[in-house]
């Protein structure tokens, strides 16, 4: 009974892919760590999925992964409006964060977009976490005020909320010079 809620429990908080396949493959929805053969396809990037239920506070998200050997950046996105029309512009949903590694000048940025405006770039950490070739874990807890980031289990930085409506944040996406190893 105790297994059967855990799994329940594991489901409900997983992370979906939006490709319908996933669900065939596996014929479990919202498991978190695919079968090897499925793992290279189910977590191409670019990569979007959902965030059943939405963000509150005491989630937290966490994307694994493995920096390209001779990267430029990636990104790592909390959106909002999964259900909008998948042709609108892409400017048409909030961001309620988005961290990018830029790996020119060593940055790990953050930012949001609301109603379409782009926050400021909060830029300052006392390191940059990421080297070429390696692997990473990011985890994004999210709490009543902010978003709290931890790269390896370091904590980087705070990002306080600017999507007030923490059960909009609805997709995670992914982008750039790296691999996704594993997302929950």
């Amino acid at each position: 009974m105790q297994l059967k809620m855990a799994v329940q429990a594991a489901e409900n908080e997983a992370i979906m892919v939006e490709d319908e396949q996933l669900n065939d493959s596996l014929g479990s929805v919202g498991l978190i760590s695919p079968d090897k053969e499925d793992l290279a396809r189910l977590l191409t990037v670019p990569f979007s999925g959902r965030i059943r239920g939405g963000m509150r506070p005491g989630k937290k998200i966490i994307v694994m992964g493995i920096v390209d050997l001779e990267p430029d950046s990636f990104d790592v996105s909390l959106t909002c409006g999964r259900d909008k029309d998948k042709d609108e512009d892409e400017a048409a949903y909030d961001v309620a964060l988005k961290l990018t590694a830029r790996f020119s000048d060593r940055q790990f940025l953050r930012s949001a977009r609301v109603a379409g405006k782009w926050t400021e770039e909060e830029a300052s950490t006392a390191y940059f976490p990421f080297i070429p070739d390696q692997p990473f874990r990011v985890e994004i807890h999210c709490e009543h005020q902010r978003f709290r980031i931890f790269v390896d289990g370091h904590q980087l930085f705070d990002f306080y909320h600017k999507v007030k409506s923490l059960a909009s944040i609805d997709t995670v996406r992914i982008d750039g010079d790296l691999q996704i190893t594993k997302l929950g």
